[in-house]
């Protein structure tokens, strides 16, 4: 067929908008009338043409018109398909001619499309509630399980095994700088008297009460502790260390409870304003609260209290706000010692902690800590000294070092790993005296600046002459015994020699001087209110200041000094000008109602 007469070319020379499905089938058929040639027809769909001038009229509504069946074969099957032109939806069912029929799903609806009534208003504000209901469930859910949470690290913090206060402690560094044999725990084989006393406390078994260990720094109240927590794995227990300021401590208990102040929660969205600004002591306050949780049940199960010991109270400044720290701990202490489910313990070098405690104190019982006895401090430096050598030391120098240093832990420690133990103990008594003159030193000719100064120095060495004055008397008492036959020459123990609190106010003249030397470290206060010097160095080096010639004149002269100072600060001057030569002043004195003198010119 010529190519100008085929109706196909003819066909594709027209515009396609106008092309008609049916003609287009129809043409086909006729020029190829043998084939089985089926074309695929879509449903009709009125199209609409855009410009850039207007857009065209919206076409009228017409009536719903049958559209013949349209077959086609398509993937082999062949298909009929009907459907309805107007304003009804399109039929997107096919149907086979096998009778099955295929499914055309419908399009997703997204938010904010009229789905209930045709009102996107509605769907948005559906939308919100619900998204509003999850979050406010995740969110109950999440606080639910975040306090549960908080219960179980708390709980977990008293469980055997790791402590940080006891690994630190017990840690041990191996290496070239610090051999194994050199290190560890060097009082193993050491068992003090307050031992057991103290095993009953730390291991649970002391109900009813809260305690206080009071003693002189370096005495043992830290190592009988951890002694204890090492025997049962800290099981039960939790230290906390001690800190003038109180946003500190409030960091070292939560490390101590395991306890983040919710500071790691995730709900800051919609929390209120921080809990913080409360202060460190609402803060503290709260982890008490948590932590009181945990021992009702922790003590249930147990059969015995949790020990929660605090150590250094005496860290604490003694101010308004120590003080009140310090009492807020004693309220829960008292609590939780009524009820037998913690057992609080609260360690001081000073003698002010336990003076303020005992003002409301009802179920606080105090445990003294002293230095070791002579018997027991020769014990103790033969055993560490033999340890670290592998080889005796001669019973000399040992007698020889106890006689210097006593029987304080920390001084024994030194010594015993220095290569010479005499040498040491020198150098530490000479370091005390000098330490000792830097902080009570007297000054002679002194100014008045410095008069309340040299009055606190003074009244220090005038307590300090009589604890050197004592000691002599022990010293004559025991060489009379011993020539007498009446003590062994073997045993040449002496105490530290004391004071009670009341002597020493009027051999001071001022009371309140000795709670200033306590917190220096130069005298110690037990709980029989017996004042000692704080230990057998500060004893020796006070000795030999006092024994030094020319002492007492210089203690004098500074007494004097002062009293001449206060004096002249009591005098009041009265000076006169523009008084002629000759001139006479008249000077009367008349008694007041008081009794009292005044003054008339």
């Amino acid at each position: 067929m010529p190519r100008s007469r085929c109706p196909i070319h003819a066909v594709m020379a027209l515009p396609f908008h106008v092309l008609n499905r049916h003609w287009l089938r129809r043409s086909v058929a006729a020029s190829s009338p043998s084939r089985a040639f089926r074309v695929p027809v879509r449903p009709y769909t009125p199209s609409r043409l855009y410009t850039t001038q207007r857009p065209p009229p919206k076409p009228p509504t017409r009536p719903e018109r049958e559209v013949p069946n349209i077959e086609a074969s398509v993937n082999g099957h062949t298909t009929r398909s009907r459907v309805s032109v107007g304003d009804q939806h399109t039929d997107k069912t096919e149907e086979h001619l096998d009778g099955s029929t295929a499914f055309q799903p419908q399009p997703f609806n997204v938010p904010g499309s009229p789905i209930f009534g045709g009102s996107s208003l509605r769907d948005a504000a559906l939308t919100t509630v619900v998204g509003l209901l999850l979050v406010f469930v995740g969110g109950v859910v999440y606080v639910r399980w975040y306090k549960w949470n908080v219960l179980a690290k708390i709980e977990l913090s008293f469980a055997p095994g790791y402590d940080p206060a006891l690994e630190l402690a017990t840690y041990q560094h191996d290496g070239e700088d610090n051999p194994p044999d050199l290190e560890g725990p060097w009082t193993e084989h050491l068992r003090r008297k307050e031992q057991d006393a103290i095993d009953e406390i730390v291991q649970g078994r002391e109900l009813g009460h809260y305690f206080v260990l009071l003693g002189p720094k370096g005495s043992g109240k830290g190592t009988c502790v951890f002694d204890s927590m090492l025997a049962i794995q800290a099981d039960g227990v939790s230290v906390v260390d001690a800190h003038p300021d109180l946003e500190v401590f409030r960091l070292k208990l939560g490390k101590a409870l395991n306890y983040e102040y919710h500071e790691d929660s995730q709900t800051g969205l919609f929390q209120r304003r921080d809990p913080r600004e409360g202060g460190p002591a609402l803060d503290i306050e709260r982890a008490l609260n948590k932590l009181e949780k945990v021992a009702l049940t922790a003590a249930r199960r147990r059969g015995k209290p949790l020990v929660l010991i605090f150590d250094n109270v005496h860290y604490f400044k003694n101010d308004d706000d120590g003080r009140a720290m310090l009492l807020q701990l004693q309220q829960r202490a008292e609590s939780w010692a009524a009820s037998g489910i913690v057992t609080c313990v609260f360690m001081t070098d000073d003698f002010w902690p336990f003076s303020f405690l005992r003002k409301t104190a009802s179920r606080m019982q105090v445990l003294s800590i002293y230095d070791l006895d002579g018997q027991e401090a020769l014990h103790a430096t033969t055993r560490v000294a033999t340890d670290i050598r592998r080889q005796k030391v001669s019973p000399s120098t040992i007698q020889g070092v106890v006689d210097i240093i006593g029987g304080r832990l920390s001084y024994i420690n030194k010594v015993a790993r220095a290569k010479d133990m005499l040498e040491m103990a020198n150098e530490l008594l000479s370091m005390e005296k000098a330490w000792l003159g830097s902080q009570i030193g007297l000054i002679p000719d002194l100014d008045d600046d410095t008069m309340d100064e040299q009055k606190w120095s003074s009244c220090s060495w005038l307590l300090l002459q009589e604890f050197v004055k004592l000691r002599k008397e022990q010293e004559r008492v025991r060489d009379e015994a011993i020539a007498a036959g009446t003590l062994d020459e073997g045993n040449m123990d002496l105490p530290l020699p004391k004071i009670p609190y009341w002597r020493c106010r009027q051999i001071m003249t001022r009371g309140d001087f000795l709670e200033d030397l306590d917190r220096a470290n130069i005298i110690a206060i037990d709980v029989h209110h017996d004042v000692r010097p704080e230990s057998m160095l500060i004893l020796h080096a006070a000795r030999q200041v006092v024994e030094e010639e020319g002492f007492d004149d210089i203690l004098e002269n500074v007494r004097d000094r002062i009293d001449e100072i206060e004096s002249l600060h009591r005098t009041s001057e009265v000076t006169y000008k523009d008084v002629g030569p000759g001139g006479k002043l008249r000077v009367s004195v008349a008694l007041d109602k008081e009794g009292g003198r005044s003054w008339f010119w």
